[in-house]
């Protein structure tokens, strides 16, 4: 067995035990605090709403440990079960132009994987999200989505991916810097997009009514100097009852956005906080420190990638018995995860600093109590649970637990 490939299944086992190990870890934790209430929230949440968090995410945590073991199998199909290369020769038997048939190749195998994640999908939807009063879409609305992101993956991703292959193909040994170049252009371009093209395909989007929630914002986003596109309210209801709140966008092109079902669960003073704290990731430039991190990291990635097309032991260590440029795109984004997962905590550890400075500058700009209100309003109403396993928190949260982040908040008001 080569090298490379007792090295793949070595670390595929670890992993795949890694994540089973932490799944059980942490649905085994939240049963056994179910019974009660953490301390820090004793004021603040009843027991009914706390065991309903725990049910809620075990219930998504069972299935969740099939689909691990499912992943794995399919992994191993597709790759050292030969999927791929009979997948490859069957649309090589078309005898296409090299670039169309790895567009084909790719984007057959993309639309396979999502066939068959389709069960799982519609489970948590209609079974799981429903059973809690989360679900509010139809299945005509369920069927239109999963139409339309397919519509679009083909009109946006087929001509990406017809660019990457064309560098791949004739751009010489250094085309991986060009890719990279072509990826983050178009990476950019979509953040523009997507609030003014993409996003209003799927749900609408109305100006925020006048009235003392708008006045109150206005207000705080001129205290902190921050200009945008405008204040949206989006049709969140049509789908689920959870709420959320984001900015979207980058440049003269920020859009803040609330979900109306976020309205609705939140007071003035709550709203405000909660803008605060997205507001306190731009004023210490998160979103831009993120973007240059993605930009690091996807550099390397493609320069990896640049150097194993060139390598005949990464095609046949991993089932591929006729190299090409869409084989070899294709098995790094099929792999690549096998060796990624062991540092998945220092992304977390960087994304839970980030938010807990935007906390620290919400606090700053409005009052920590109301924030704290929010969060736990938050987490109520989409059943979020105040104990989660910290080391699986930690592998898959990139928000601070419950009590930790409260704590802070506190500790810092009280200050």
């Amino acid at each position: 067995m080569p090298l490379f490939t007792q090295l793949f299944l070595i670390l595929l086992a670890f992993g795949t035990l890694l994540q089973f190990w932490l799944l059980l870890r942490h649905l085994d934790h939240v049963a056994r605090h179910r019974g009660e209430v953490p301390r820090e929230f004793n004021d603040r949440v009843d027991l009914e709403a706390h065991q309903k968090a725990a049910d809620y995410t075990r219930s998504k945590g069972k299935p969740a440990v099939i689909e691990i073991f499912l992943s794995v199998a399919l992994l191993l199909f597709w790759t050292l079960g030969g999927g791929l290369d009979l997948l490859d020769h069957y649309w090589r038997g078309f005898d296409p132009e090299e670039v169309i048939g790895g567009i084909a190749f790719i984007f057959s195998f993309f639309f396979i994987n999502s066939l068959l994640d389709l069960p799982f999908s519609l489970y948590r939807t209609f079974r799981i999200e429903a059973a809690f009063g989360f679900n509010r879409i139809s299945p005509a609305q369920y069927l239109k989505d999963r139409l339309l992101s397919l519509l679009l993956a083909i009109l946006l991703g087929g001509p990406l991916l017809w660019v990457i292959l064309q560098l791949m193909a004739g751009a010489g040994n250094y085309w991986w810097l060009a890719a990279w170049a072509v990826w983050m252009g178009f990476s950019l371009t979509l953040s523009w997009a997507y609030p003014r093209l993409i996003a209003p395909l799927f749900n609408t989007f109305t100006p925020l009514d006048e009235g003392k929630m708008r006045e109150r914002i206005q207000g705080l986003l001129q205290r902190c100097g921050f200009t945008s596109d405008g204040i949206f309210v989006m049709d969140g209801s049509k789908r689920s009852s959870h709420g959320n709140a984001y900015f979207t966008g980058f440049g003269k092109s920020k859009r803040i956005v609330f979900f109306d079902t976020l309205l609705e669960a939140l007071s003035v003073e709550e709203m405000e906080a909660v803008l605060a704290h997205e507001l306190g990731h731009f004023h210490y430039k998160h979103i831009y420190k993120q973007m240059a991190l993605t930009a690091l990291l996807s550099l390397a990635g493609m320069a990896l990638l640049g150097w194993l097309t060139q390598q005949p032991w990464f095609y046949s260590s991993l089932g591929i018995t006729q190299p090409s440029n869409a084989a070899a795109l294709l098995l790094f984004i099929l792999t690549i995860p096998v060796f990624t997962i062991f540092f998945a905590p220092l992304g977390s550890y960087l994304s839970r600093r980030y938010e807990f400075q935007a906390d620290n500058y919400a606090v700053n700009q409005t009052k920590g109590e109301f924030l704290v209100q929010a969060l736990v309003k938050l987490y109520q109403d989409n059943a979020s649970t105040l104990t989660p396993d910290p080391l699986y928190s930690l592998f898959h949260d990139s928000h601070p637990p419950a009590p930790a982040r409260i704590a802070q908040i506190t500790q810092q008001n009280s200050g």
